[in-house]
């Protein structure tokens, strides 16, 4: 089966997944915004094989420690869409400018696009590429488990920023209506900041997407 351990990284609090097929335990490490040591380590203690990226989006918070991680590691690096390829050049003025600590940039492996896959070990991932918050931003989500990591997407209670350069209010709610619903109001995500929901949940009680 599909695991996988939050690990909150960064003054932000960006909730880094390490998700791992508990048949080969090969992992695949979901936003690494930074706290590399801390992550290195939970992978040790979970006994888990790090050997990919994957990226829902290019803010500092979630893709600062990329490409640190990435070179040492020897790790290919898979996603975002081509839309956030300006944020992951602007990195190191970001990390300056938040007072992260140095970012550099890098370039993905693989870029994703809606209806793409990610595999890991025994196990298949669907992509869908949800803009908004950034115009690059994708969500993975495991039918078998039914989870789905968001990103800035969907918060519990909320919904992600678009006051950001090239974020687009409209946007968002279309991948939130059109992209998430459809996976079912019993698919659990797992959002960038927060704790845990229901695409159900948000569906009912949710103040900017209740209702839809």
């Amino acid at each position: 089966m599909l695991q996988y351990e939050t690990v909150p990284v960064t003054p932000f609090q960006q909730n880094c997944s390490i998700v791992w097929c508990d048949e080969t335990m090969k992992a695949a490490i979901i936003d690494p915004g930074g706290d590399l040591p801390l992550l290195e380590d939970a992978c040790q203690q979970l006994g888990v094989t790090l050997e990919q990226i994957w990226l829902t989006h290019a803010h500092i918070d979630h893709a600062g420690g990329t490409a640190d991680l990435a070179e040492k590691l020897s790790l290919p690096i898979i996603g975002p869409h081509e839309g956030d390829q300006f944020w992951i050049d602007g990195l190191p003025q970001a990390a300056a400018s938040y007072r992260f600590p140095p970012s550099r940039p890098f370039t993905p492996t693989r870029w994703l696009h809606d209806g793409d896959t990610v595999t890991l070990g025994q196990h298949t991932l669907q992509v869908r590429h949800c803009p908004g918050h950034t115009p690059g931003h994708v969500v993975f989500y495991s039918p078998e488990i039914k989870r789905a990591f968001v990103g800035d997407v969907l918060f519990a209670g909320s919904i992600g920023r678009t006051d950001f350069p090239q974020g687009n209010h409209e946007d968002l709610i279309n991948s939130i209506t059109q992209r998430l619903w459809p996976m079912g109001d019993d698919t659990v995500f797992i959002p960038g900041h927060g704790p845990e929901s229901t695409f159900g949940r948000e569906r009912v009680s949710n103040p900017y997407v209740g209702g839809t």
